[in-house]
């Protein structure tokens, strides 16, 4: 049923609703190498589950592990993005999207960076933490002491109390 080149929609995951296309068969019968393309139907090439995948009436005509590049060759030859209604990434989007990611890594590197500080560095970073505490911490009550006399006077006036009606 999931030969290569079937065009399949993924029925579970995050890409649940998009299509792909069978690319190769695993050695495990339970698995297929699947790719939208991704800039196609966002789906990446990666390796599925085929109990994940529901199968279309539709065959591309592509070689075992195709290149994305010849997947999208594929689509346009047998009319494929019109027959599912799918619309292709433009360059920005794409180039939208590359960035994104880009930026992911740059933030996920530098989290690891400061994973890695040494013991020294740690040190000295929780000491400039305590003392920008207490720098805080001062400034706070030294504007509590400067309320005005009429406020505190305020503050301390006591509530009425509700009483209950029986």
């Amino acid at each position: 049923m999931f030969e290569i080149g079937r065009i399949c929609m993924k029925v579970a995951g995050r890409e649940a609703g998009k299509y792909c296309v069978v690319v190769a068969k695993e050695k495990d019968k339970e698995f297929l190498l699947i790719t939208g393309p991704k800039a196609a139907t966002h789906v990446r090439r990666r390796k599925c589950n085929c109990h994940h995948l529901e199968a279309t009436p539709y065959k591309i005509e592509i070689a075992e592990n195709a290149t994305d590049e010849e997947i999208m060759k594929a689509y346009e030859k047998d009319d494929i993005f019109a027959r599912l209604k799918i619309v292709p990434f433009t360059e920005e989007q794409l180039r939208l999207s590359a960035e994104r990611a880009a930026k992911h890594k740059e933030a996920k590197l530098v989290h690891v960076h400061h994973e890695q500080k040494t013991d020294h560095e740690h040190e000295a970073h929780k000491t400039e933490h305590k003392e920008a505490k207490h720098e805080h911490k001062a400034e706070h009550t030294e504007a509590k002491e400067h309320k005005p006399e009429h406020a505190e006077a305020k503050a301390k006036k006591p509530r009425a109390s509700k009483k209950k009606k029986e």
